[in-house]
């Protein structure tokens, strides 16, 4: 079974879908070990946004993208979930597919909300990550109201390009009349306190033109960590690994490279 599971071409192989605590996320997986790539979006959003980036790392270990519940083809939970019941989640998919036993180690990629999960996967079950990339992470403690986030956001929009706000637009839609409830669960949650507890090096990554993610609260994030370091991608904003990921990936791969 397991023979016949690996001859099956990535590209025709049907998503994954893996349900833990009554909730459920789907997942796809392409490339080749001995490295993991977990890829985690972030909210509104889900794993297709991924693409670029999966398509730039592939060539450097598997590449595992998610759809966190409610979000691209996994089912609305009966309840919203908290970023550290999000994270647990995350946490029994690793466990059940053998991710965190790569030989070369899983490499947690999280990007704005979903930098707030692998926080707390990395945080709550020490062990499964090797180390933790987080790309425009969320919420800036200064700003954490919905209406100051929302105007941010709407910043950033305003010099993006056709192609973020075009799949932005059709993520957000697929997101459901529950969107209100998960900003709520976002908001509410505070990375700030899971970040001392991070104990693998962590990236984090900033577009330079990023008002959501801002220079100094990304510096805050850095503090924070045990083992920490920034790096910008220029002339990028928020959604820096959707626009162009090239610049992204290769910061990644220079991180995990860094050992």
């Amino acid at each position: 079974m397991a023979h016949h599971e690996r001859s099956i071409p990535d590209a025709e192989r049907p998503p994954l879908s893996f349900t833990y605590a009554g909730a459920t996320l789907v997942a796809d997986e392409e490339g080749r070990p001995p490295r993991v790539f977990l890829l985690v979006h972030g909210i509104g959003m889900g794993r297709t946004v991924f693409g670029d980036l999966a398509e730039h790392l592939r060539g450097h270990g598997r590449v595992v993208r998610v759809d966190l519940p409610g979000y691209g083809e996994a089912p609305e939970p009966a309840r919203t979930l908290t970023m550290e019941r999000t994270a647990d989640l995350v946490a029994a998919f690793v466990r059940e597919r053998g991710l965190h036993r790569a030989p070369g180690g899983l490499v947690l990629v999280g990007h704005s909300m979903g930098t707030q999960v692998v926080a707390e996967v990395a945080a709550r079950h020490p062990g499964l990550a090797d180390r933790v990339v987080l790309v425009a992470p969320t919420v800036n403690a200064r700003e954490r109201g919905a209406g100051r986030q929302l105007r941010r956001l709407v910043q950033d929009l305003a010099v993006e390009s056709p192609k973020v706000i075009a799949i932005g637009a059709r993520e957000y839609l697929r997101a459901g009349p529950n969107l209100h409830r998960k900003l709520r669960a976002m908001l509410a949650h505070r990375p700030e306190e899971a970040y001392p507890r991070i104990a693998v090096p962590a990236l984090v990554l900033r577009g330079a033109e990023d008002p959501v993610s801002p220079l100094d609260w990304c510096r805050d994030v850095v503090r924070a960590l045990p083992d920490g370091r920034l790096t910008e991608v220029p002339d990028h904003g928020h959604e820096t690994m959707i626009r162009d990921a090239a610049p992204t990936a290769s910061r990644i791969i220079d991180f995990v490279g860094s050992r």
